[in-house]
């Protein structure tokens, strides 16, 4: 998918800190004047103007929205016990055509497998669309 047109990616949900079971992968779509993450069924969970979201990367690479007072975690990859991303899933990030992968540093690639670059970059395009981001 063009930067044009929007980007897509595999991030996961963080729905629960200590319950790796419920990090849960979500189809992103970032389009003109939409965020769209969808589960593993590709049932839209949150589908949003990017200009009314909020929030902040932290540290470790958790990107904390905020979206009409529900907060959002999403981390780069999930936890070994999650769920993996479906096929449905992959089938639609295909079909969106080539993206862009963010490079990390040697570190993040080595031991959290470029997590922190993803969120990073997820990071600059919501900033990039109009979402409030520190």
């Amino acid at each position: 998918m063009s930067t044009e047109t929007g980007h897509a990616g595999i991030v996961h949900w963080r729905r629960s800190i200590w319950n790796g079971t419920r990090c849960q992968p979500v189809l992103a779509t970032l389009r003109p004047g939409e965020l769209h993450l969808r589960d593993r069924s590709l049932g839209s969970v949150l589908r949003v103007d990017p200009r009314t979201v909020t929030g902040r990367l932290t540290r470790l690479g958790t990107l904390l929205l905020a979206v009409d007072g529900r907060r959002w975690a999403l981390v780069g990859r999930g936890a070994s016990v999650s769920p993996s991303p479906s096929a449905e899933q992959h089938r639609v990030l295909e079909q969106a055509g080539p993206g862009t992968a963010a490079a990390g540093g040697l570190m993040d690639t080595l031991l959290n497998d470029g997590a922190l670059a993803l969120m990073r970059d997820w990071h600059t395009r919501l900033a990039d669309a109009g979402a409030r981001l520190r």
